[in-house]
């Protein structure tokens, strides 16, 4: 199973480390600003309390996997998949492209969303299905324009937001909104709907999830 709750992970697309291995910098990088004095202890505490927030989003995500597996019938029937994202939420899409890529055989890439008029937006058809995040307060509404930008050119958007993000009517072809978190936890739900939608595609081709070709659990060779 790809993505497990509990117990050993065998599928080769490990969905369990990405979240732990965040999460295990992030616990590394509060007790690094706690030594140094960049946080007081009430700092930290806070930064602690925010992460293990994230835990609650993610079963939330995991809640609407329903909804997830409907649309990604859209994916399943193209050959090119694009994430877009500002920021953090670029960093985000990586992981997105890499799982969709990996267990599906979708061609999936990842793009700067503010980079998109330096030439990847000639890359943009009819349908072409173009999963965008923003998550980000600070750069949202640039995100949004460039949303509008694909959009507009035909491509079929599925965006990813916050709950408490202002979205028109009309932007996006699907929406799903994660719970309203600190900005630097995002990646946290946000990982789970990318690995839900990376999962329901392999499926939905008749493909084998856990051990998809050409691919081993450890790298054994240079």
């Amino acid at each position: 199973m790809l993505y497990s709750h509990a117990g050993p992970e065998i599928a080769v697309a490990s969905t369990k480390a990405y979240s732990v291995q965040l999460a295990a910098l992030y616990m590394i990088g509060c007790r690094m600003a706690l030594t140094r004095g960049a946080f007081n202890e009430e700092e930290a505490k806070a930064f602690t309390r925010e992460l293990l927030e994230a835990v609650p989003a993610m079963k939330k995500m995991i809640a609407q996997e329903s909804r997830i597996k409907s649309l990604v019938r859209h994916l399943v029937r193209e050959q090119d998949t694009f994430f877009i994202g500002r920021g953090l939420d670029y960093a985000f899409s990586l992981e997105g492209a890499l799982k969709l890529k990996e267990i599906s055989y979708i061609h999936a890439e990842a793009y700067a969303a503010g980079e998109l008029k330096h030439g990847t937006i000639a890359l943009i058809t009819d349908d072409v299905p173009v999963i965008a995040i923003a998550t980000q307060e600070s750069i949202f509404a640039k995100t949004i324009s460039n949303v509008r930008e694909v959009k507009a050119r035909g491509a079929y958007i599925i965006l990813l937001t916050k709950e408490n993000a202002s979205v028109e009517e009309g932007v996006a072809d699907d929406l799903i909104q994660i719970p309203s978190l600190e900005d630097r936890f995002t990646v946290f739900p946000i990982a789970v709907i990318l690995q839900l939608i990376a999962y329901y595609a392999s499926v939905g081709k008749n493909l084998d999830v856990d051990q998809p070709r050409n691919l081993a659990k450890s790298v054994t060779v240079e």
